[in-house]
Parts: structure tokens; C-alpha cells; sequence
């Protein structure tokens, strides 16, 4: 078990900069997950932990210590990579084992270990079979068998169930974390798929172009985004953005869209200019008193909800809405926002503006 720290660590590649001044906490014995677009400097972030780069500036600690120039070797974390690294002229049982043969670790206490991380990945009767023949499913159990066998401190995991199919990636996602849960261990896990960070991570941190855009868990990633590239990046559809001209003044609780009054969470920063509304699809509905108005463009049934795509003064908007709910294509409709809901942004800058909704995550994130 670990606790990690990072404090304004930055990486520069020649005149490229990989990660720009990052510092977050990632607590012990919690499923971390490193979110963003390819290129982001997530995966750079993680090898920095590991110590398969070296950072160029700032430090990182391992339980109070600072590692930041020590070796791999020196910092007792294992590291899962996305293409399993095996060694395919070995079988399972000895890919799971050379870590702590190379170790010196007695036979007894190898084969005893070797057996206890089998049965905790249910791998017990394909240690005896060559890698190469198994399923991507099984590869990943003992790649993550191999790791596990060394009681590290810490877990870095780079993308690795991104090998794998979609169906069967599902299943492995919710395997990891029952296991996770299980041995109670850190974990660092690397991923563009924001679903799977919903899905899987206790704190999510969400990088953009190098820097660390916000740090919360996922309900406050999603439900208090701090920026537009966030509220944007999570979420599925992602959130709406009206744009308008306006002002804002500090304690307001509404304001206008289009000349019509809409309400908003109370409002800790005044802001004038251009400014964006921002408001989740399933913080929209239909309603017969509502001044703003929408025409629906298109309708996407998925079962129990539809997907509702409307034209608005603002801009273009999705409306995620109960199946029942009739949404003719081509009228005209009355919508109704759920004001304790929305975030204003400033454009210019795509940061959030403080409100009642989200202050508490803006003043730690």
C-alpha cells in the first residue's frame, strides 16, 4: 500500500513539454485513473511514478519519501503495460515466477506464492500451458499476475485492457476492480476512455495539452466540471454549451438567455463578456410554461430514454428525456433547465465560474 504525491512536476522532451507543473495526491490504497486525449501526458505522468522517466523539474513521493531520481528498482511499484510484455518462449507458471526467481527468492517460497496469485486471478490450470496460445484475456490475468506476484506498492497500469475487445474489455474492467477492492492495494491506471474512468476510478485526474485540467472523484468531475474541456470530455452525450453575451454579477441566481429569465446556481464571481451556459442532457426537459425554445432537429430512441437534438437562439443542444415524452421532429417546444444544475463559463478562457455548485471543488481542484 502507498501513498503518492505529486508536486509540480514537469517534463520537457528537447523544447517539447510532456507535462506542465502537475500536482495531485493520490491516496493509499486507492484505483487512480490518469484521463485524457492520446498525447495529454497522462502515460508520461505514469512512467514518472514509476520511474521509467525521470522528471525535469518538481518531486514525487512514495509514503513521505522522495523518489523522483531513484531507478525503478529503488521505488517497489510494478508497472502493467498495454501489450501484456511476456515473455512468449515461457509458460505461465515461469512468467509469473521470474520475478522473484530473479529476485533469489527460495523455490518453496516461489511456487507457494506463484499458486496463491493463481487463485486469486482464477488462472490455476493454464499455468502449465505457452503464452502465446492464450486468449488477450488470460495474457492480461497474467501480466497482472506477474505484477501482483511481487506484494509492490504500488500498481501502474498503462491502458491494459486497451488490447482487448469491447464486450470482453467490459468484463475485464469490472474483474480489475473487484480486485482492486480485494487486495485493497494503489493503483494507477491510464485511460482515454472516460467511461471506463466512471467506471472503475475512486479520484479521476483530467489532463489536457500537459496540464492537469481537474482532480476530483467522478461525481465531481462530472457533476462540477471546471472547465469546458472537462464538461465537454465527460460524458455521453457531453455536456451542452450555450454561448451568449452578458453579464454576471456576484449573488446573481439568474440570468438572461436570449431575453429570456433563466436560473442558475447563485454566482460567487461576477463575469461580463462572452460567456457560455452549460447544462447537462438530462438536466433539460419539455415545458409548456418555458420562454426559451427549441426546435427539434432529430430524435435517437435508446430504450428506456431518447436522445433529443434541438436548435436553439444559443446554439445546438441534446436533451436526454424519458421514451414516453413525444418529441415531433420539426416543432417548436418550450424547454425548462434545471437551474441548480448549470455552470457558467467564461469563453476566453474555458474556466467555470464560481457558484454554489461547484466553489468547494474550484477551491481544491
Amino acid at each position: 500500500m502507498a501513498k503518492i504525491e505529486i508536486k509540480n512536476v514537469r517534463k520537457e522532451f528537447g523544447d517539447f513539454v510532456a507535462v506542465r507543473e502537475s500536482s495531485f495526491t493520490i491516496e493509499d490504497g486507492e484505483f487512480f485513473m490518469l484521463l485524457g486525449p492520446s498525447g495529454c501526458g497522462k502515460t508520461t505522468t505514469l512512467r514518472m511514478i514509476a520511474g521509467l522517466e525521470l522528471p525535469t523539474s518538481g518531486e514525487i513521493y512514495l509514503d513521505g519519501e522522495e523518489i523522483s531520481q531513484k531507478p525503478p528498482s529503488q521505488r517497489d511499484i510494478a508497472f502493467v503495460f498495454q501489450m501484456f510484455a511476456l515473455y512468449p518462449h515461457l509458460n505461465v507458471r515461469k512468467n509469473l515466477s521470474y520475478p522473484l526467481v530473479s529476485q533469489g527468492m527460495p523455490r518453496a517460497q516461489v511456487k507457494s506464492k506463484v499458486a496463491e496469485v493463481a487463485g486469486i486471478l482464477g488462472i490455476e490450470d493454464i499455468l502449465n500451458r505457452p503464452v502465446g496460445g492464450l486468449s488477450g484475456g488470460d495474457r492480461q490475468r497474467v501480466a497482472l499476475g506477474r505484477a501482483i506476484v511481487r506484494d509492490p506498492k504500488a500498481f501502474m497500469m498503462d491502458e491494459p485492457l486497451g488490447a482487448l475487445d469491447a464486450e470482453f474489455r467490459e468484463h475485464m474492467a469490472e474483474e480489475l476492480r473487484a480486485l482492486h477492492d480485494r487486495m485493497n492495494a494503489t493503483t494507477v491506471y491510464v485511460t482515454h476512455d472516460q467511461l471506463e474512468a466512471m467506471q472503475m476510478g475512486d479520484k479521476i485526474v483530467v489532463m489536457n495539452n500537459a496540464v492537469v485540467e481537474q482532480f476530483g472523484t467522478p461525481q465531481e468531475i462530472y457533476d462540477k466540471p471546471a472547465t469546458m474541456f472537462v464538461a465537454d470530455f465527460i460524458g455521453s452525450p457531453s455536456m451542452n454549451f450555450l454561448g451568449f453575451d452578458g453579464k454576471v454579477a456576484e449573488g446573481a441566481g439568474a440570468i438572461e438567455l436570449n431575453g429570456q429569465t433563466i436560473g442558475v446556481p447563485r454566482q460567487m464571481q461576477g463575469a461580463a463578456g462572452e460567456l457560455v451556459f452549460g447544462v447537462r442532457p438530462e438536466h433539460i426537459g419539455f415545458s409548456d410554461s418555458g420562454g426559451y425554445r427549441g426546435k427539434v432537429l432529430a430524435t435517437e430512441y435508446l430504450g428506456t430514454t431518447q436522445i433529443v437534438t434541438l436548435d436553439t437562439p444559443n446554439g445546438e443542444l441534446k436533451a436526454r428525456l424519458d421514451s414516453a415524452q413525444l418529441a415531433t421532429v420539426g416543432e417548436t417546444v418550450g424547454l425548462g433547465f434545471e437551474a441548480s444544475k448549470v455552470t457558467l463559463f467564461d469563453k476566453a478562457s474555458g474556466q467555470a465560474l464560481r457558484s454554489e455548485l461547484n466553489h468547494e471543488v474550484l477551491a481544491h481542484g
